[in-house]
């Protein structure tokens, strides 16, 4: 097939290149190298049905021409982080809205046989019902979460209107090697490894037993691909392990004594746990990779997060100053 793949020098995106790569497919990565790396694409950026095009989604006319005879187009480029989305929620929109809103046009104007769509589970916010199932209720929290969502609810009405065959994946957790270690605070594996490297306390937030449906992105990975093999269309699917872990499990499985707790964040769920059991049945797909085995590997690839920033309890207060003051009593 000829693919397409938007955002695919970054965390997930470049390991999904690999895949299609193995399968011999032809990939094309269109990746403005905010947030993702062409590091990310060492290994693949030696063969030859590969090509790496640095624009972003947002400039249209620009990368249209790339999109002439694609087969398989997997959106996952956009902005993530919840701070800075919450300072500045009109770049977030122009991305993850409007840059999705292009990528659709793109696609449907060159006839593309499936469309994938990298969702959020942020859609569901603080849920109501766990296992959290695709039916659940939409409660965004804050402006990355919206917009994710407005970029879905493009993709399906595409669908709809336009018969587009969209799919769309709503991402848990997803955590493995090559995540993302630049940015703003945010993810807990970046923070903990870089702590943990520097022998330095892990700063948990609140007391460690909140939950988080961890998918190793190999599983992830395999999502894409088996929405793209199948014949299925217009269709939202929950992508996680069904299986949550405790934050201090997860320190357990680090290996690391020294812990300082800080304040528990607003809008911010006490439990992410995907009901899997629609993807199960349509697509046959499941979580291979258990979580301890996800964590040997990430500490097997520990100096990865070498050069990921150190955060310290002040640098988080510092840096989650609008969280709490926008997010707070709402």
């Amino acid at each position: 097939m000829r693919t397409l793949v938007t955002g695919g020098a970054g965390f997930i995106g470049s390991h999904l290149v690999d895949a299609l790569l193995l399968e011999n497919h032809e990939v094309i990565v269109i990746d403005d190298l905010s947030t993702g790396r062409l590091d990310n694409l060492a290994r693949a950026k030696s063969k030859k049905n590969l090509q790496i095009i640095d624009e972003s989604i947002t400039e249209k006319e620009k990368i249209s021409k790339y999109f002439d005879e694609i087969d398989w187009v997997f959106h996952l480029a956009g902005l993530a982080d919840i701070v800075p989305s919450i300072s500045n929620p009109e770049n977030y929109f122009r991305v993850n809205s409007l840059g999705t809103m292009n990528v659709l046009e793109l696609s449907r104007g060159n006839g593309v046989k499936r469309f994938v769509y990298a969702a959020s589970s942020s859609c569901y916010g603080i849920p109501k019902l766990y296992p959290t199932p695709e039916s659940s209720d939409i409660q965004v929290e804050y402006p990355y979460a919206l917009t994710k969502y407005l970029g879905e609810e493009c993709v399906l009405h595409w669908g709809k209107i336009y018969d587009l065959p969209v799919i769309s994946l709503r991402l848990f957790n997803v955590y493995g090697p090559r995540s993302r270690t630049t940015g703003t605070y945010g993810a807990v594996f970046g923070v903990f490894l870089a702590q943990k490297i520097n022998n330095k306390p892990l700063t948990v937030v609140g007391d460690g037993t909140q939950l988080r449906d961890f998918t190793f992105v190999s599983d992830v990975v395999n999502a894409f691909l088996q929405a793209a093999k199948s014949q299925v269309r217009q269709e939202i699917f929950n992508v996680g392990s069904g299986s949550p872990q405790s934050v201090n499990r997860l320190v357990e499985l680090l290996e690391c004594k020294e812990i300082e707790y800080i304040p528990k964040r607003p809008g911010e769920p006490d439990c992410t746990h995907a009901d899997v059991t629609k993807i199960k049945k349509i697509l046959g797909w499941e979580a291979n990779i258990s979580f301890s085995s996800g964590v040997r590997i990430m500490l097997d690839n520990l100096k990865d997060w070498e050069n990921a920033p150190l955060w310290t309890s002040d640098t988080i207060k510092k840096e989650t100053e609008d969280w709490f003051s926008k997010l707070s009593d709402k």
